[in-house]
């Protein structure tokens, strides 16, 4: 790191780890995460237990002992599934929030580390960089143009400069170590790293830190999608109430007619728990949770779950060049003085030029001895490789890239030399200006420049000066530079990218390319990724433009050179505004307001800082554009899956609620009690929280195009569509249930056949909502082995249910011969056939 000590080695992986273990983890008392007691209390308070309790009670005052056991025990399996599915929610939240923690770069035996923030110990050495959150309250040692943003604990917007201990200015001891102040050598937990760099002794951390003696808490991870969590409850609370109503009608009706108000009350419980579709809030929370479970196994870590939901409507999708689409491997290629050219792919063995050797070295003298960038590293691995020996000197001065000046600039000065040796890269255009270069000159510099960006070249400009006067200059400008050439680099494309960039127009998602890149390279990148560059925008000409041509203009650009980071929030907020769904990548600190805007920010979470990270919705492990197409590709499959479940949910529950209400109505017998809706809910809640979202993505998941933002997960067209295949499924079950009533069977033998065809109705409406796409019989080869399970286990109990006396006589059932089978199979199959047949018709309209 420029400027700074780098003899330091800080504690031993030895001490390090003893002091977490005495010490504890840096991190701060977390609200909200439940405990499994927590979780077994929350089920507990759900509606459709308190119902299956009432139905025990009563069982209890008829003096009917063991049908209320099996009811608890019903209950009690019905919790503990949902016990299990909410607490494997909470291990894989603390999993993610573990991961999306900020990280901290710290010095251990002398090598550079990179660690989750948790694991910072007391007396650790972390180093700081532009855009890094502090991971603990620590005491600079030195530091390099270091500004901290403190807003957090002061409230203060502005940010305040710091110095190192052994050059703060003499004050209270107090006073050295609060926040707010200028020139003062500490720096605190949560804080803000806006400018420079600098290396700190780790003084407090997690609750001994000042920020956790404030008492603030970390950000954490949503575990519901605010939006979907309204239109569920929505929809639970209107039926809830409808089956309230219904359920008091019933008791009414029941007692008056029948005379029987125990019998009554049991009937108006079971149609209460058939209405009541209490799987919505269990399903949301497990598709949400296992979502980002699923995203995080594809190296993309998901901070707010709402981005689950709006990745399959994003339209646009706004990547950086560097790291994204290339792999970051930067190499120089090129290299070019006023009077020469040197291709290294044509350099040979041979002995450099002088001119060249000097070039060379000025770029690397303008590069940080200990580079992290890749083009530095470029310039660092050419020097060592074909350089000349350079003498021994000590950086004495950094300017870093400001916006006002696209350049670095490096003082160094030997031992026993009074003045500095300057050098200087970035933008050819400002090295231009640092060298005074007349008008003549700047245009054959422009020329050279486009001829070397046309063949995807980055290329730099750098420049060299001797300064002898007893003081440096307060800026670069203060120095007379020469000119000395250009410098080509080359990253190569990523080699999956052309076709991730495919996918994403056959998905109907349009691909944009930001760059600081000459138009040229720009353009020749985006050749080389299958990008349609059309014309391509500068950040100039965005300048120039006010909202309205903006807007218009970045309907036509998909390339967009020579931007500024801070002008991609321009880009998101146009792209918006023409009705676009935009989805951003970043990584640096002035990224962060773009990442906010956008629908969707995607921070790279190798080279991201943590306000990027912070700023974001989803952060990309391995910053490849491959894996956020994967990410919409999961997206949209998360989505698909959990509409089909709640789809699911609301059709299996118009036959239940039909059969528990027709008997009421005709008079027949009775075929639902509590004991029977409690095992058909045992079936559903694993079906619809395990099944659905464990089902593979439809074959055209990719190649159809985003939904439009607006749509509801419940929409007009699926409600339609769930009630069509509940009022079908009850339509079989009721014509089988009567015509087994009007052929003499007894009330057992009716309820006994007109159960086992809902259940295999109940089949027929999972295997028909598996796909919007595929054949229900056909369904059958697509493997889900939750879904055997699944059925492998209700299948069991049916049968034991039907054969084993006890159970017989405690569901109530007859004698049930194998024809009753066949006519409950036939049932179920000609509803597949007939919902297949809708499918056809209602296919396009699911898909919205």
């Amino acid at each position: 790191m420029p400027g700074l000590t780098t003899a330091r080695s800080g504690l031993t992986p030895a001490q390090a780890a003893e002091r977490l273990r005495t010490e504890g983890p840096n991190e701060l008392p977390r609200t909200g995460v439940r405990s499994l007691g927590r979780i077994v209390v929350d089920v507990v308070r759900e509606p459709m237990f308190g119902l299956l309790l009432a139905a025990g009670a009563i069982y209890l005052l008829l003096g009917d002992l063991a049908e209320a056991l099996v009811l608890m025990a019903f209950a009690s399996i019905s919790v503990a599934i949902a016990v299990v599915q909410e607490n494997r929610s909470e291990r894989v939240l603390e999993a993610l929030r573990d991961l999306t923690s900020p990280r901290a770069l710290v010095i251990r035996a002398g090598q550079r580390l990179r660690i989750p923030g948790r694991e910072v110990v007391r007396g650790d050495l972390i180093v700081l960089g532009e855009g890094d959150r502090v991971a603990a309250d620590a005491t600079l040692l030195d530091c390099a143009d270091l500004m901290v943003d403190e807003s957090l604990l002061t409230g203060e917007s502005v940010p305040v400069r710091k110095t190192a201990a052994a050059q703060a200015p003499p004050a209270a001891a107090a006073d050295r170590f609060a926040p707010g102040g200028d020139d003062l050598p500490a720096v605190f937990a949560g804080t803000l790293v806006v400018r420079g760099q600098g290396t700190a002794r780790v003084d407090a951390t997690g609750a001994r830190s000042r920020i956790g003696q404030i008492g603030q808490t970390l950000s954490e991870i949503a575990s519901a999608t605010p939006r979907l969590t309204r239109q569920t409850r929505g929809i639970v609370r209107a039926v809830a109430v409808a089956g309230l109503a219904c359920s008091a009608l019933a008791v009414l009706l029941f007692g008056w007619l029948r005379g029987s108000w125990l019998d009554a009350l049991l009937a108006g419980i079971a149609l209460g728990m058939s209405m009541l579709p209490e799987e919505f809030p269990l399903v949301l929370t497990v598709f949400m949770v296992m979502g980002a479970w699923r995203l995080s196994k594809a190296r993309v870590l998901t901070r707010r779950a709402a981005a689950i939901e709006t990745l399959g409507a994003a339209t646009v999708l706004c990547t950086d060049k560097t790291g994204t689409l290339t792999e970051n491997r930067m190499t120089i290629a090129e290299l070019r003085t006023p009077g020469a050219r040197l291709r290294l792919a044509d350099a040979g063995r041979a002995p450099w030029p002088a001119p060249m050797q000097r070039l060379l070295r000025a770029g690397t003298l303008a590069s940080a001895p200990e580079p992290f960038d890749p083009m530095e590293k470029a310039f660092h691995a050419l020097q060592a490789k074909n350089g000349a020996a350079a003498p021994p000197m000590q950086l004495a001065h950094a300017w870093p890239l400001r916006p006002e000046l696209l350049a670095v600039t490096h003082a160094w000065q030997a031992a026993g030399d009074n003045g500095w040796q300057v050098a200087a890269k970035g933008s050819p255009e400002a090295v231009a200006g640092l060298c005074r270069l007349d008008a003549e000159a700047v245009a054959a510099l422009r020329r050279q420049v486009d001829e070397m960006a046309a063949e995807g070249l980055r290329v730099l400009g750098v420049a060299e000066a001797r300064h002898d006067a007893p003081r440096l200059p307060e800026s670069p400008q203060g120095f007379r530079f020469e000119f000395l050439g250009l410098v080509g680099l080359e990253d190569p494309v990523r080699a999956s990218v052309p076709e991730a960039v495919r996918e994403c127009r056959e998905a109907g998602i349009r691909v944009v390319m930001i760059t600081g890149d000459y138009p040229q390279t720009a353009r020749a990148i985006a050749a080389r990724a299958g990008i349609e560059d059309g014309a391509v925008l500068t950040g100039d000409e965005m300048r120039q433009m006010n909202p309205t041509a903006l807007r218009e203009a970045v309907r036509r650009s998909s390339v967009f050179a020579r931007v500024m980071p801070d002008q991609k929030l321009q880009l998101v907020q146009a792209l918006s505004a023409g009705g676009e769904v935009v989805a951003m990548t970043g990584d640096g600190v002035n990224d962060a307001p773009a990442l906010k805007a956008a629908d969707i920010g995607i921070a790279m979470g190798s080279r991201g800082t943590d306000v990027a990270r912070e700023a974001s919705s989803l952060v990309l492990l391995d910053d490849d554009f491959g894996s956020i197409v994967r990410t919409v590709r999961l997206g949209r499959r998360i989505y698909d899956n959990l509409r089909k479940a709640m789809t699911y949910i609301l059709a299996i529950h118009v036959p239940i609620a039909g059969m528990a209400l027709l008997p009421l109505v005709t008079g027949l017998p009775i075929v639902f009690w509590p004991v029977h809706i409690a095992f058909l809910e045992m079936v559903i809640d694993p079906v619809c929280s395990i099944v659905f979202e464990a089902e593979r993505e439809e074959a055209n998941v990719m190649r159809r195009p985003p939904r439009r933002p607006d749509s509801q997960i419940l929409s007009g067209s699926v409600i339609a569509w769930s009630l069509l295949q509940g009022l079908l499924a009850f339509a079989l079950v009721a014509a089988t249930y009567l015509g087994a009533a009007r052929a003499g069977a007894s009330d057992a033998e009716v309820r006994t056949i007109a159960f086992v065809a809902l259940v295999l109705a109940n089949l027929a409406l999972i295997l028909v909502n598996r796909s919007w796409s595929v054949h229900p019989i056909r369904q059958l080869t697509r493997p889900n082995r939750a879904l055997l399970w699944v059925v492998a286990v209700a299948g069991g109990l049916i049968v034991l249910a039907l054969t084993w006396p006890p159970a017989t006589v405690l569901f109530r059932f007859g004698e049930f011969h194998w024809h009753d089978l066949a006519l409950a199979a036939a049932a179920a199959l000609m509803l597949a056939v007939v919902l297949d047949l809708f499918k056809l018709v209602w296919r396009r309209r699911l898909a919205g």
